[in-house]
């Protein structure tokens, strides 16, 4: 029951707990402690002994008719005889036998690829297999006519396998989840005190008076949230926050959170609602009834202390990282069957080049031929052969990049917990996909090198120029900035550093922080590879006409010219253009989310053609509109998330251009991160408008940080001083020491 699968998920925990990452550590103790509501079905060993004999008793004693003993037939060569043993074992145990399968594969002609997994996991060949290699195929899904016909004689351990399903009363769909409800003061409700702080945080934004735009925001958030009771949720966050900036870390707020009134006034994000015309529905909805989704990024030097605050707040067994399951693309496919196949490394490394990272295409004969190979081999055709089957298997458990889960009752009651393979971190056994099927609460923690050397940043400012800024006090819409970015100057800035980014920066032209938010979102894959960009620009310069194809199209694409950019503008178009439901545009939002697992985003594609057709679009802008959808199912881009980007954009592109003293230093201390090396972040302050002085290090005057010395030029342009930490296999404990000794009398 319920009750028993919570008790199940804690032992497991137990044991993973004990353990490092990937193995598991029980003792009989533990199952005593844990067995309530549970059975037992006791596998026995390959060699039957008293041993095991004796163990099978103890355990009917502790947990009497809850012990099984399995049994399986592989049709090895004493199938017969351990049968008849097995059935003696369970008669004087007092367990009864039960059939299992003793599964490996679901069809006995994968016989040949569980064989090439085996050799993977012990890590040798196909040729040293040994007796590893399966005997035969019979470990396979087989029919209930198939297991009577094997188990003749003893069917009464088939017909019991219904008996144990029917005392398994469990169902997945029992499982419910809570938000947290603790950071909230004595005596008032959640929605009470988010409703409390939000106003009290927008009179803090708005010292001049609260617009009516965001008044109206706020009520109708506060209202929604209310009617859904996401007011824990945004608590919890907020509390995170909170303590984030207590201890003096610069966060901001992105994907869906952008959206959202109430997380500006929290100050979970910098992204000014009057800036951005953002909609709220896409963050939080009454009618998709989905958690809202809240990505918060932290500096990347500091993050661990929020990760363990979060873990200390809540407890390992209410909080855990949520899991990645890492799949067999095409490149792992093949170099791993390729090296267990027994191929040479020189020619598993010339059929992994012919397949990109990413990508879930296999290595075909053809490709084997152009670079060499021998098509014919028989070896080298099994090989590839098995690697595309390969594709899209599980490979291994890792964890989310930053994703939390946090529960109001215990989490290794819901889904087992493990430690990772990094010190102090535990993750949850589930993935985003298996969490989004229960509605369960993430929120994704995430690190951020920018951030780092912005904090860094606005620390030397209050330092060397007596100013206060921070990402919602940067000084807005600033003309030089604006010039600086169109004249491509934008080494080291936030995401426009790339060369592809540079290259379009004199093309777009930015003037306003909107212009940033396409600016992140159009140099990307999915717009290039839809063909969307040179349109744009086009249109922007006036140089064609914009043409909507219909006002209901013009109500979706305004904003960007009649060109579809971001991710939110292509689930409109399916439901306006294409006929979309709003539940088939959720599932295209889900294929766009979900991408590296196979592709499903192209299940899509005959029913888009078809309602954009039916809806008297032609086939060309159909096939452009798909194909930018296409280019998301890789590389998707909410202009939620581009509008908090932007936002890191403007902000490092505001500090370089008005202090690249500043800048230079913050990013300096700040690597590694970013396109260009320390060298090159030199020489672009030093050819800056301020010509920034460049002081080199010096074991008399450097710390092991760069930073920022007075000049006789005066306080508004001090000297970069070059820090220890730029000499190349230098320690910072060196550089500490000789500080230490400098202050020696």
């Amino acid at each position: 029951n319920r009750a028993a699968y919570g008790r199940l998920s804690r032992l497991i925990t137990t044991g993973r707990r004990r353990a490092p990452k990937g193995e598991c550590e029980l003792y009989p103790a533990d199952v005593l402690d844990f067995g309530e509501g549970l059975i037992l079905l006791a596998i026995a060993p390959a060699t039957l002994n008293e041993d095991f004999a004796r163990n099978l008793a103890d355990w009917r004693a502790a947990l009497d008719d809850r012990v099984y003993l399995a049994a399986s037939r592989t049709l090895g060569g004493d199938d017969a005889a351990r049968l008849a043993h097995l059935a003696d074992l369970a008669n004087k145990a007092g367990a009864p036998m039960v059939a299992t399968g003793d599964v490996l594969m679901h069809g006995p002609e994968r016989r040949v690829l569980a064989d090439v997994l085996s050799c993977i996991r012990l890590g040798c060949t196909i040729d040293a297999l040994g007796r590893s290699h399966q005997i035969n195929g019979e470990r396979h899904l087989k029919s209930a006519a198939e297991m009577l016909r094997l188990f003749e004689g003893y069917e009464h351990a088939v017909h019991r396998t219904l008996e144990v399903a029917a005392r398994c009363r469990f169902s997945l769909d029992e499982l419910r989840y809570e938000y947290p409800d603790e950071p909230v003061p004595p005596g008032m409700s959640p929605q009470e005190y988010l409703t409390q702080e939000a106003w009290r945080g927008a009179k803090k934004r708005f010292p001049g008076g609260i617009p009516e735009k965001v008044r109206a925001g706020i009520e109708h958030e506060l209202k929604l949230t209310d009617q859904l009771n996401y007011a824990p949720y945004f608590l919890t966050v907020y509390d995170i926050v909170l303590e984030a900036r207590r201890l003096d870390i610069l966060c901001q707020g992105r994907g869906s959170a952008a959206n959202s009134t109430v997380c500006y006034c929290l100050g979970i994000t910098s992204v000014n609602p009057t800036e951005a015309d953002l909609l709220f529905e896409r963050f939080i909805s009454a009618e998709r009834g989905e958690p809202p989704d809240i990505d918060i990024d932290f500096e990347h030097e500091r993050r661990e202390e929020v990760i363990q605050y979060i873990y200390k707040r809540y407890g390992r067994e209410r909080a855990g990282l949520a899991a990645t399951v890492i799949h067999y693309r095409g490149r792992s496919a093949v170099r791993e069957v390729g090296k267990a196949m027994g191929l040479s490394a020189d020619t598993v490394s010339a059929l992994a080049s012919q397949t990109w990272g990413w990508s879930s295409e296999g290595v075909d004969l053809e490709q084997a031929r152009e670079i060499g190979l021998d098509p014919n081999d028989r070896r080298l055709r099994l090989t590839l052969a098995i690697a595309n089957q390969l594709i899209g298997f599980p490979r291994h458990l890792s964890q989310h990049v930053g994703g939390f889960v946090i529960t109001q009752g215990r989490l290794d009651e819901l889904v087992p917990v493990e430690n990772a393979a990094m010190e102090d971190r535990t993750v949850i056994e589930w993935d985003k996909d298996d969490l989004d099927a229960l509605g369960i609460l993430k929120i994704d923690i995430l690190a951020l090198g920018m951030l780092s050397a912005l904090r860094k940043g606005y620390g030397l400012i209050q330092q060397h120029y007596g100013k206060r800024f921070d990402l919602a006090t940067t000084p807005r819409e600033d003309p030089a900035t604006y010039d600086m970015l169109c004249q491509a100057d934008s080494l080291g800035v936030f995401q426009v550093e790339s060369r592809a980014q540079m290259a379009f920066l004199p093309r777009m032209r930015p003037r306003t922080f909107y212009d940033l938010v396409i600016e992140v979102a159009i140099v990307r894959p999915g717009p290039i590879q839809g063909d969307m960009v040179h349109p744009y620009i086009r249109r922007r310069n006036k140089e064609e006409s914009v043409d909507y194809a219909s006002p209901a199209l013009k109500e979706v694409l305004g904003r960007t010219l009649g060109v579809p950019l971001f991710q939110e503008q292509a689930m409109k178009i399916a439901v306006v253009a294409a006929g979309f439901t709003p539940g088939e545009a959720d599932g295209l939002r889900r294929a766009m989310a979900t991408f590296r697992h196979m592709g499903t985003i192209q299940s899509f594609r005959d029913r888009f053609h078809a309602g954009m057709k039916a809806n008297g679009y032609d086939d060309a802008f159909a096939e452009r509109c798909f194909s930018m959808i296409e280019g998301f199912g890789e590389y998707g881009f909410p202009e939620s998330h581009a509008a908090s980007f932007a936002l890191l954009v403007y902000a490092s592109a505001w500090m370089k251009r008005h202090y690249p003293d500043v800048f230079a230093c913050a990013l300096l201390n700040s690597q590694p991160m970013g396109f260009y090396a320390p060298a090159q972040l030199v020489r672009d302050a030093q050819e800056s408008p301020q010509k920034v002085e460049v002081r080199p290090i010096d074991v008399n005057h450097s710390l092991w940080d760069n930073r920022l010395e007075p000049t006789a030029r005066g306080p508004e342009y001090p000297a970069l001083r070059l820090g220890m930490r730029q000499i190349a296999g230098f320690k910072q404990v060196w550089a500490d020491r000789i500080v230490a000794a400098r202050e020696v009398p």
